[in-house]
């Protein structure tokens, strides 16, 4: 009993050694369903000297360094779990990045200052919201996968939309928790939490464990209103 009980601890051990990206991304991958691949990452400490990590991809300007995938390219994301298994035994550190759109999640982000003025407003007009992702300088609401179409619709219907309000629709993507970029560290703001196991939310994810996602139209109104009433966050691509 003893050695079965020491096996026992000893597999824990493993897995709690286990890379937290690693972790995370088989998540994403095989409990939720969503693509992901590994981003491309930051170059290695004291790669460039006194101007700090850029991004390890060969473009010195590179406008989202670290924050984007590389080799491989978007389209191969996946939920395999096998292939997430082995991109992340090869590169543990990698960011996880996730393919928005089609049957996975969408996401709308913007400056941290707006965001977080605009999660109160929600919080108090009693909207639920999904997983927010956080960087230093920007968040990210996750919503259920909608159209161009639709997304369009919804613009229209808007008199002003500020630049440094943007879109991961499909054919995007999005950096998730835990990765390191240039701008900092990636985490959650909000947690993702579970949706209901018929999947009753309209264009949710499939999967029982599929965290709860709202209706991009649910939220639109106060991002749009909370990014015109602040500076603008820079640059539209500016993670």
């Amino acid at each position: 009993m003893r050695e079965i009980l020491g096996r026992r601890r000893r597999l824990r051990l493993r897995r709690k050694g286990r890379p937290a990206q690693l972790d995370a991304a088989l998540t994403c991958a095989t409990a939720w369903r969503w693509p992901v691949l590994p981003g491309v990452g930051l170059e290695a400490a004291g790669g460039r000297g006194d101007r700090g990590r850029g991004c390890a991809c060969p473009d010195p300007e590179c406008v989202v360094p670290g924050a984007h995938p590389f080799d491989p390219g978007l389209l191969a994301a996946t939920t395999d779990e096998r292939m997430v298994r082995w991109w992340w035994s090869n590169r543990p550190t990698a960011p996880i990045v996730l393919a928005t759109g089609g049957h996975a999640p969408c996401a709308l982000s913007l400056p941290a200052v707006a965001a977080a003025r605009a999660l109160a407003d929600l919080d108090r007009m009693g909207t639920r919201l999904g997983p927010v992702v956080a960087t230093p300088t920007r968040w990210s609401l996750l919503v259920a996968p909608y159209t161009l179409e639709r997304l369009g619709e919804l613009l229209h219907a808007q008199d002003w939309v500020p630049s440094s309000l943007r879109f991961h629709g499909e054919g995007g993507y999005l950096v998730l928790p835990p990765s390191e970029v240039a701008a900092g560290q990636v985490r959650w703001e909000r947690a993702p939490a579970p949706g209901p196991r018929s999947g009753s939310n309209r264009g949710a994810v499939a999967g029982p464990a599929a965290p709860w996602l709202p209706d991009v139209g649910a939220v639109l109104d106060a991002l749009v209103e909370a990014s015109n009433g602040a500076p603008d966050g820079g640059s539209r691509l500016a993670y």
